[in-house]
Order: structure tokens, then sequence, then C-alpha cells
């Protein structure tokens, strides 16, 4: 994750070795080696958001180009929100390191999961996890991808027990996600609490904009922040609506080449995605025969 960046800019390699220093982890041997510690939530977080901002970087390295907003989904709001100026990059990390703590915390013991639901239109699923709930269960449409891709969360043997109904209903497939917590849905409360807690010492009064998961629409202010980043641990992710309402010309992603693919699906505008040393190359002259 990243080596080509760290090994060929000063500015990803400083990141990496700052955020070593001040988060305290061992993130050069986080993202270039095999280890368990990429599966547990705390380490996961961070590598991710890491992982974006040195390829942020080393795309900033080459081009002068600057975002009209940032944007990303789940975890990735935390990197739109570095790169805008909200925090800075090592306190990110810090940040999502704790969020990765909080949440696993809050799902410890309760056989949490997610769920991905295929080709069924949004409003029958949020039925049938409506009708599932007025029953007892606990199950919540937790990502809302694309048309045709939405991901639900909550207890595992809940989710399993609605896969034929998705099923019957019309789903291609539902196909539960080897995942050991429930982003996005009602079990994250107490996480929602203690991350509101850590946000307010580090959030700046004011920064670019950024599109939240929770409204779809932009803000730019520490209070908003504080609410909407609370909120986001709880309400599902709207990025199919995020996506639609804007007027940009261009996505780049930065770091991984997932919510390319989902674009695709939503809008015919472009999305450059960036993970290493030959698709930067490809996106600056993209941009370059655009500008």
């Amino acid at each position: 994750m990243g080596q080509e960046f760290y090994e060929n800019y000063k500015s990803a390699k400083e990141l990496l070795q700052n955020a070593s220093d001040e988060v305290k982890i061992d993130f050069d041997k986080l993202l270039f080696t095999q280890n368990d510690k990429l599966g547990v939530s705390e380490f996961t977080q961070p590598a991710i958001v890491l992982n974006s901002l040195m390829t942020y970087l080393a795309f900033c390295e080459n081009c002068d180009v600057k975002p009209v907003f940032s944007l990303g989904h789940s975890l990735g709001e935390f990197s739109a929100l570095a790169i805008s100026n909200a925090f800075s990059y090592t306190n990110a990390l810090k940040l999502v390191n704790l969020r990765g703590k909080f949440m696993q915390q809050d799902c410890e013991g309760k056989n949490a999961g997610m769920m991905v639901v295929l080709n069924l239109k949004d409003e029958v699923i949020e039925n049938i996890c409506s009708e599932a709930r007025n029953n007892g269960l606990k199950i919540y449409a937790a990502n809302y991808n694309c048309d045709g891709q939405v991901v639900v969360a909550g207890a595992k043997d809940d989710l399993a027990k609605l896969q034929d109904t998705f099923k019957n209903a019309g789903a291609k497939r539902a196909l539960l996600l080897d995942m050991s917590v429930a982003s996005h849905c009602p079990i994250l409360q107490n996480a929602s609490e203690k991350l509101a807690n850590e946000l307010k010492n580090y959030l700046n009064d004011s920064f670019l904009p950024v599109i939240s998961n929770v409204t779809a629409k932009a803000y730019s202010q520490k209070d908003d922040a504080l609410n909407l980043l609370k909120a986001q641990l709880t309400s599902p992710v709207k990025y199919k609506q995020s996506i639609l309402n804007n007027e940009a010309d261009i996505y780049i992603e930065f770091g991984a080449k997932v919510l390319s693919g989902i674009n695709k699906k939503i809008t015919d505008k472009p999305t450059l995605s960036i993970t290493n040393l030959a698709s930067l190359d490809e996106a600056l002259n993209f941009l370059k025969d655009r500008l």
C-alpha cells in the first residue's frame, strides 16, 4: 500500500515517518509487509487513510489542479477532510485510529456484520429492513453505493435470516461480507458519542467544502462537521446521492480502484484512479490533455 509513493516522493515518506511517531504505529511495517494487524479496524482505518494521503501528496507534487470540493465513502470522508484542511494529516490518522477502536468496542459480543444486496431498489430494501426491525431483528440500510447495490448492516444472525427474503424479493445476490463491525447503523451509537468528543479537539473552524455522507451536501464549518461526523457512524452513507448532486467535471480517486467502478454505474463523468506511479502518470496525462 503506497510503497512506490513512499520510495519516490519525499512528502509521502515524511508523512509516513511523522505519522509513525505521532500515532505510535509502525506504518512502514503495517503498509509494506504481510501482517495480521491490517484486519483489525484500529489499524485498517489509518492504513487506508495514510495510503490515500500519500497518493494525494504525490499527485500534488506533479499537478496544481485544486478540487472544487472533496468527498469520500465512509472512512474516506476523513481523507477528504484532511486534504480540505479540516485537520492535519497526522491528526486525521489519530482520529481514524480512535474511530476504529471505538467501532470495534461497540461491536464486541454483538456478532455484528454487513451484507451487500444486489439488484433491488432502495425502497424495497428499506421496507424489508423496516419490517424486520418491527419483528425484533437488527438490520439497517447502511451504504447506498449505486442503483442496485446497497449494503445493509446489523447482527450477522439477523442478516443471515433475511438472505432468502432479499432473494425472493428479486435480489441477484445477498452476500454476507467478511467484516466484524456493523458500520453506519445505531449499533455504533456509543462509538459516535466518543468520536464526537475527540473531534472537537482537532477540527479547524473552517475548511474547504466536503460532501457529507449523511446529507450528500457540502459543509465547511467546524460546528457542521461535529454534528455530521457524529451522525455519520449511525447513518447510512449516501454515496450515490453525493455523486448525483454536484457539478464536478472529473473525479480523482486516491489510493484505490473501488469508487471508480461504482462511479461508472452512477455517472458518465470520468473517474481517475491513482494507486501507483503508472496510474499517476496516466492521470496526469489525462488532465494535461483537458486543461
